[in-house]
Parts: C-alpha cells; sequence; structure tokens
C-alpha cells in the first residue's frame, strides 16, 4: 500500500458529519493526544521501569498517522506531498546527512 492509499483508506472511517474547520481542528487535537500516549510509554519505560511496550507503541504510532491523513485531507494535500516537501526540506538543510554544526547553525 502506498502511503496516499493509505490516506484514501483512513479516511473511509473520518465522520462525515464534521465540518471542514472540525475536520481541521480533530486532525490537529488528534495528533497532540496520540503524541501524548506515545512519549507516556516511553516515559514508563525510561523513568518507570516499564518494560517498552513496544506492540502498544507501534497502535499509537498508526493513530498517529491516522490523524496525519486527516489533517493532511483537511488541508487539501496528499500525504505523498506532505513526506516530499519534509524530505525536499532536509536535503536542504542536511545536504550531506545530518551535522551539528548545521543543526545549530540554520
Amino acid at each position: 500500500m502506498t502511503i496516499n492509499e493509505y490516506q484514501k483508506l483512513a479516511m473511509t472511517t473520518l465522520n462525515p458529519e464534521l465540518s471542514p474547520k472540525d475536520v481541521l481542528i480533530n486532525g490537529v487535537m488528534g495528533l497532540c493526544g496520540e503524541s501524548g500516549e506515545a512519549i507516556d510509554l516511553v516515559k514508563k519505560h525510561l523513568a518507570q521501569g516499564h518494560e517498552l511496550n513496544k506492540e502498544q507503541l507501534a497502535k499509537e504510532l498508526g493513530d498517529i498517522a491516522w490523524y496525519l491523513a486527516e489533517t493532511a485531507t483537511a488541508i487539501g494535500y496528499p500525504l505523498e506531498e506532505i513526506l516530499q516537501m519534509n524530505i525536499d526540506k532536509l536535503k536542504k538543510r542536511y545536504p550531506d546527512g545530518f551535522a551539528v554544526e548545521r543543526s545549530v547553525n540554520r
């Protein structure tokens, strides 16, 4: 499956009663919420001695992907274009791969 196919399939579960504004709000809020759930798993592993639950973390990453697809849909972008824009930005910022100096002096 391609990333755009994922976006299309994922959006079949989008609430059709939401207005475009509400889709955007729900998407961004969902990204924040699911990211919080992911960091909570890592926090428990690093600070509280829990075993890292990789399967649960993978499920949270899937939820993050869903909300990313929703937010991209809300602004009219296919995910593939967003990911390509990000790669282009990273190539410009770090043409030879990551370098501390380029990170500090952007």
